[in-house]
């Protein structure tokens, strides 16, 4: 039998009111659940496209360096290029914010 018994079994896979847990439940649903998983949405919708922007970053500030110590006069383009990735971050931004809207 698992140390927590038949109430953790109750508490993880349905959705009906414990007497033990009651202040989180409403409307049969687990509110503190929900909430939590809203928000750990939200933060993978920041933290994901910022871990991909800064490896990409990285790549490109690299060739960019080499490309710039070659030719210095593509140093817009390779700002431009620097600047394409933060767009998934900004993204990510948006879609958090709407996660987060829908928590209230």
């Amino acid at each position: 039998m698992p140390p927590f018994g038949n109430q953790a079994k109750q508490l993880v896979f349905t959705d009906s009111p414990t007497p033990r847990h009651s202040d989180t439940q409403m409307k049969g649903g687990n509110v503190m659940s929900e909430t939590a998983l809203l928000a750990f949405a939200a933060a993978l919708a920041i933290g994901l496209p910022a871990l991909a922007t800064g490896w990409a970053q990285s790549r490109i500030g690299s060739a960019g360096a080499g490309a710039l110590a070659e030719r210095p006069e593509v140093s817009g383009t390779v700002i431009i290029l620097l600047a394409i990735p933060e767009t998934m971050v900004i993204l990510g931004f948006v879609i958090a914010f709407l996660i987060l809207v829908m928590l209230r």
